[in-house]
């Protein structure tokens, strides 16, 4: 690992750390997801392979800030198009309700990434249930957080999660410097309240904080 890689882990640890109130296990749980992560990435497209040497910040410090928008007690949490864990096993990971109890449900099409999330899951001893298909063909999971990460523009992910989403469910969604955009799009045929709070890893883009979906 070079300097400014150890750097960068040590920063996001150290946020974590305070943000969170995390214990020293917690911290080597996340090292042991990020070794399995670069390790199925040599294999899997799990992340892009230019963002490893910097998986800290670009990866596990933007999936774990996500965590500050939902409730004390997050569950059941849907992850839609979860990829490789990323933000659905950060959380888990950090929220010790999800740990033990398996309230989080992680949807993934592809069959190679969904058997990384379970391999990963064991290894790390998270309760979550991985559902290996299209996001279109599961049924109803009534969820009081719905997430997705570099998915779909916000109106593709309304759609998406709006199946899944009572009068209680808070969608939390990270998006890139077009997320203004993005939500004025979205109005064109959604009725939804919302927030939006910066991203602590890129000054240019937010996290899109969604209730109370309806179709117009």
């Amino acid at each position: 690992m070079t300097e400014s890689a150890i750097a960068e882990r040590e920063a996001a640890q150290d946020w974590i750390r305070i943000q969170y109130d995390v214990s020293r296990e917690t911290l080597e749980r996340l090292d042991a997801y990020v070794a399995l992560l670069k390790r199925w990435t040599k294999s899997v497209n799990l992340i892009s392979r230019n963002s490893v040497p910097h998986i800290w910040s670009r990866h596990i410090l933007d999936s774990a800030q996500l965590l500050a928008h939902a409730p004390a007690d997050p569950s059941p949490w849907l992850d839609l198009g979860s990829g490789g864990g990323l933000p659905a096993l950060v959380c888990a990971i950090l929220s010790p309700p999800m740990a033990r109890d398996p309230q989080m449900t992680l949807v993934e099409s592809d069959q190679r990434k969904s058997a990384f999330l379970r391999q990963a899951a064991a290894e790390l001893d998270l309760k979550v249930a991985v559902l290996a298909k299209r996001i279109e063909d599961i049924s109803p999971i009534p969820s009081l957080i719905v997430t997705a990460r570099a998915l779909a523009p916000l109106v593709e992910l309304l759609r998406l999660a709006a199946p899944h989403a009572t009068p209680e469910t808070t969608l939390i969604f990270p998006k890139g410097e077009t997320f203004r955009a993005e939500i004025e799009s979205a109005r064109a045929q959604w009725r939804f309240t919302h927030s939006t709070h910066p991203s602590i890893t890129n000054t240019s883009a937010g996290i899109v904080v969604v209730r109370g979906v309806e179709r117009v």
